[in-house]
């Protein structure tokens, strides 16, 4: 029998999904549909977007209003639904391929105008859909179908990236630490600003193969064995962060929301025009 979580979230005429054996972006779909859950939320008032590649298929497979876009554009959507909509909780889940080399401009935009909305990224350090290629996040010397020879780009931090453009709510979380993934997506949702969690995904069959870093539990331990919380990691050195990666809650701030202000100038408008 299927849990009561894929009954009610999932479609289930979708299945079975694309993903590869061992891939982690079905435990973080799961970690969404648990928040929505938890948070109980009117099903018919979450809009779940994305945009193309491996994570992007989960609008497929998730029973809500949903929309699958264009590569890189599942923000520019999304803000347009929250401005038609804004009493709908819009949800975005992309890859960080899809949400920073294509749609590396939106991100940076809504972050600046701190619309409501809650970007949850899947990122497993590659292209996975499409052939393996490099993506902003492969660490610097690995290796991919279009780094045949490593990697020698820097990678982005899509965390900081957001935080930087002015995002009021950011955090990390992983696959294998799915209750604190589950905690931090709940805060992005009811955090009143652009949110938006960086999940770290595993990619057995790209990543993981092409860099002979293993399959799925390889991956997955590495996970366990060298992410620290980021209450812990404030009070370490930049030595005892190296080759660590930080989790938890990243960053918050209060600050005007732009379908709020929005709504003040059309206000102000109609009260010019009588």
């Amino acid at each position: 029998m299927p849990s009561k979580l894929i009954e009610k979230y999932i479609r289930e005429d979708h299945l079975p999904h694309i993903w590869c054996p061992g891939c982690g972006h079905g435990i973080l779909m799961r970690d969404v549909a648990e928040a929505v859950s938890e948070l109980d939320l009117d099903q018919e008032k979450v809009f779940l977007i994305s945009g193309i590649g491996c994570s992007s298929r989960a609008a497929g497979y998730m029973d809500f209003n949903t929309l699958h876009t264009t590569h890189g554009r599942a923000i520019a959507f999304a803000e347009g639904v929250k401005l038609a909509r804004p009493d709908l909780n819009v949800l975005v889940i992309a890859g960080d391929g899809d949400i920073a080399a294509i749609g590396g401009n939106h991100l940076i935009h809504a972050a600046r105008r701190n619309i409501d909305i809650t970007v949850v990224v899947f990122n497993n350090d590659i292209y996975g859909m499409t052939g393996g290629q490099f993506s902003p996040t492969t660490p610097t010397g690995d290796f991919a179908t279009t780094a045949p020879y490593g990697n020698i780009d820097r990678p982005f931090d899509i965390a900081k990236l957001a935080e930087a453009s002015g995002a009021t709510y950011t955090a990390r979380g992983t696959a294998y630490h799915a209750q604190l993934t589950i905690k931090l997506i709940k805060e992005g949702i009811l955090h009143r600003g652009f949110s938006l969690i960086e999940c770290a995904s595993v990619c057995p069959t790209y990543y993981g193969r092409k860099n002979k870093k293993g399959g799925s539990v390889e991956l997955m331990t590495w996970q366990k064995d060298n992410c620290v919380l980021s209450e812990k990691a404030a009070k370490m050195t930049k030595e005892e962060l190296e080759g660590k990666l930080v989790i938890g809650k990243l960053s918050e701030t209060d600050l005007p929301e732009y379908t709020d202000e929005y709504k003040k100038i059309i206000d102000k408008a109609r009260g010019y025009h009588g």
